[in-house]
């Protein structure tokens, strides 16, 4: 994507799955869930950067209780949670040792980098770690970890706005998209309504 009629388009054929109004409401919602969870405790919440910018600098101002404020930056490349395949570019602080941390996420996916998130967290001595995260993927089967506190949950497709980019773009929105699906071809959506029913396939 690499020009401005191109972003526009890809806009443009989205699938609006949360308007403006839709997220305020939610972020709001969650604010208070969270508020009246941590009300008596003094935790540590740590931005996942940056998917998480957007979301977080909504929530924040709602959060009725104090804490302290910190960002974290992790990169996954594989489908694992082992320590080769996650990349911490900016790592928690020693800060979190004794601690309630709430990670603050855009969406939970596979749950494979919350789960690492957790990890970490916990081998630095954190008392507690709870999770919140804008959009919850559907992605159909279990997934090694799963927020405490979920603004909305959203179809297995590849989604943006609020936070959340498509190549790049569009992190500035204030409501959520799905990217548009390419149809399947006849011969494709009959394997798959095949495959459903335990019949042999159509080949070329």
């Amino acid at each position: 994507m690499t020009n401005l009629k191109e972003a526009l388009r890809l806009l443009q054929e989205a699938d609006l799955l949360c308007d403006a109004e839709c997220v305020r409401d939610e972020v709001t919602r969650m604010a208070r869930e969270i508020t009246e969870a941590m009300r008596e405790e003094f935790p540590i919440v740590l931005s996942v950067m940056g998917g998480a910018a957007v979301f977080t600098g909504q929530l924040l101002p709602q959060l009725a209780f104090p804490l302290e404020f910190g960002a974290i930056e992790v990169t996954r490349y594989n489908n694992d949670i082992q320590g080769r395949d996650i990349a911490w570019r900016l790592a928690p602080r020693d800060n979190v040792r004794g601690r309630t941390v709430l990670v603050v996420d855009d969406i939970l996916d596979e749950g494979i980098t919350l789960a690492a998130i957790r990890a970490k967290l916990l081998e630095m001595g954190a008392a507690r770690v709870l999770a919140a995260v804008f959009a919850d993927k559907e992605t159909g089967h279990e997934k090694p970890a799963y927020a405490d506190f979920v603004g909305v949950t959203v179809p297995n497709r590849y989604v943006f706005g609020f936070g959340m980019d498509a190549y790049g773009l569009w992190r500035n929105l204030p409501a959520i998209y799905a990217l548009k699906e390419e149809k399947k071809s006849s011969k494709t959506q009959m394997n798959a309504d095949a495959a459903k029913m335990n019949v042999p396939q159509i080949d070329d």
